[in-house]
């Protein structure tokens, strides 16, 4: 029996109405970075507690992902998602009511809560709600919009956060205030998509952490990729703002959000542009492309020359996109039988430690040094680890 075009779109929809919730979900995580000037205006903090309260974001995903990021399992992938998108709203409305540094650090471990509840979540209900309407397609249609969702809406975020701070009143309370409506109605979209899961009675217990005794070596080179690549973009994402403002004399938000949105545009497109490509070829051109990139942005820091560092940002980005992809393909593969989930949480958890510890170090060294020096020598040891950890896995990649 042929299904006309209509039928095809009515069995896809459910697939693109997880997909929207996961882009504006992922969106919504990053909707703060140019905000935080403004909240430093208004409560008088440092840049280094800005560190902080971005790190308390990953705290937030790091503990949900093994708590509660494989739950979806044995209790339905859209009851999960439906959650985490509520407890982003929740976040929203936190974020709302308070202004202050402990009311941001409430709001973003909440907020990072709800990512490590609905990446994995996501990402699984994708590929089953893909498969349900077209068992013929190839698998990588699905990865690739999951992938484009996650990273895209991290990019997007910043972008729209800028548009808030400059073009709109009361950025503080508007930009969650409406953050909070459309996450609501996201959630009661997805409520409607079909359940790609039979919910089950189940002991509970976290998510276990397996890395092979056998293929170690492999692991620790795809880690330290993981981590060094998300340390960039945790640089990126906490501190844009601060940087832009300190070395370049640059204080639009909008162009904060930009600078965000490069960096994690990039990395999208460079995922979605090498998906087909053989991965020894994939390594090398995240090798150069990090090593490139990071010259560029400490260049650019040096000269100063806002258009290096950007174009830095740009480069240095999608060489990261392409080498955290590597990475997870990687952990995937070298997974023991029945153990998959294990070792791809461990590749999470040091990823998203990536995002959290260099960061926090970046803050704590901001108090003593001076933001260029700082923002070099950051610069320097991401680009020698996630150089080196790429030749390394490219030497031997299948």
């Amino acid at each position: 029996m042929a299904f006309t075009h209509s039928d095809t779109a009515h069995r896809t929809t459910p697939f693109w109405a997880v997909a929207v919730a996961f882009l504006l979900v992922m969106a919504y995580s990053t909707v703060p970075t140019p905000l935080y000037p403004l909240y430093q205006q208004l409560d008088g903090f440092p840049v280094s507690v800005v560190t902080v309260v971005f790190a308390a974001y990953a705290v937030g995903v790091v503990a949900s992902l093994f708590l509660l990021g494989h739950v979806s399992d044995w209790m339905g992938r859209r009851r999960m998602l439906v959650i985490a998108i509520l407890i982003s709203a929740l976040s929203a409305v936190v974020f709302m009511v308070f202004t202050d540094v402990p009311g941001l650090l409430v709001a973003r471990v909440v907020n990072g809560v709800s990512i490590g509840v609905l990446t994995a979540t996501a990402t699984a209900h994708l590929g089953e709600l893909r498969a349900r309407a077209r068992p013929d397609e190839n698998a990588i249609v699905a990865a690739s919009v999951a992938g484009g969702a996650n990273l895209g809406g991290l990019a997007l975020g910043p972008l729209i956060g800028g548009l808030f701070a400059d073009f709109l009143p009361h950025p503080l309370h508007l930009s969650h205030t409406v953050f909070a409506m459309v996450l609501i109605l996201l959630a009661i979209a997805v409520a409607l998509v079909p359940e790609t899961v039979t919910p089950t009675l189940r002991a509970y217990r976290p998510q276990k952490v397996a890395v092979p005794a056998a293929s170690r070596g492999q692991f620790i080179a795809a880690a330290f990729a993981a981590f060094a690549g998300f340390a960039l973009f945790g640089l990126f994402t906490s501190l844009a703002p601060s940087i832009l403002v300190g070395i370049f004399e640059e204080d639009g938000h909008l162009m904060a959000g930009i600078t965000v949105f490069l960096v994690f545009g990039s990395a999208a497109a460079a995922q979605v542009l090498l998906a087909r490509v053989a991965r020894r070829t994939q390594l090398l051109f995240a090798a150069v492309a990090c090593g490139i990139g990071l010259l560029a942005i400490a260049g650019g820091a040096l000269a100063p020359s806002l258009a290096l560092f950007l174009l830095g940002g740009i480069i240095g980005g999608a060489g990261v996109g392409a080498l955290f992809k590597c990475a997870l393909a990687t952990a995937s593969e070298i997974a023991e039988p029945g153990r998959r989930g294990e070792t791809l949480a461990a590749m999470f958890l040091v990823a998203y430690c990536g995002l959290a510890i260099p960061v926090l170090a970046i803050g704590g060294a901001l108090t003593v040094l001076p933001q260029i020096t700082v923002l070099l020598v950051f610069v320097v040891l991401v680009g020698i680890v996630t150089v080196a950890a790429a030749l390394r896995m490219r030497r031997i990649a299948r």
